[in-house]
């Protein structure tokens, strides 16, 4: 499924509240990003692999834990450069100080010549429906939105 990332959306109640989990990716473009930088955590469908299993693989890989449950499709979205984002939703619970990443090489500084290796994800952080919204990269939005209604049609 070239071009297919798939990942998941966790979500807990915390008292009366709904947070979502959102991560901010490793590495340089992202170091001082805040605002319009957090995401699900997703990535590339590997061949012979289905959307649900590359979700679970993803977050295994990039938090270092693998959630347990059955989700729910939250459906397709485009990001901006192009890559479709087949997205899915599961209540689960996560302690963001355990976080264990992957990690990727790439040349920096750049033309350097220079390795240097980064983490997939570089923090983890609960966030409350607003927070969110604020934070998370502009065309992952309509994710939150999504696991709203969801959320409401299952008596939420």
């Amino acid at each position: 499924m070239r071009g297919l990332s798939a990942g998941l959306l966790l979500f807990r109640r915390s008292a009366s509240t709904l947070e979502v989990l959102l991560v901010r990716p490793g590495g340089p473009y992202w170091r001082k990003r805040d605002i319009g930088a957090w995401q699900i955590p997703k990535g590339a469908i590997e061949e012979g692999e289905e959307p649900l299993q590359a979700a679970f693989r993803e977050v295994e890989e990039e938090l270092g834990f693998r959630p347990e449950g059955e989700p729910f499709p939250l459906g397709r979205i485009r990001q901006t450069g192009g890559k479709l984002v087949e997205a899915f939703a599961l209540e689960s619970d996560f302690d963001c100080q355990t976080l264990t990443s992957i990690s990727f090489e790439m040349e920096w500084p750049p033309r350097s010549g220079r390795k240097e290796s980064f983490p997939e994800v570089e923090e983890a952080r609960w966030l409350t429906l607003p927070a969110a919204a604020e934070r998370i990269l502009p065309s992952q939005a309509p994710l939150l939105d999504r696991l709203t209604e969801a959320l409401r049609l299952r008596g939420w």
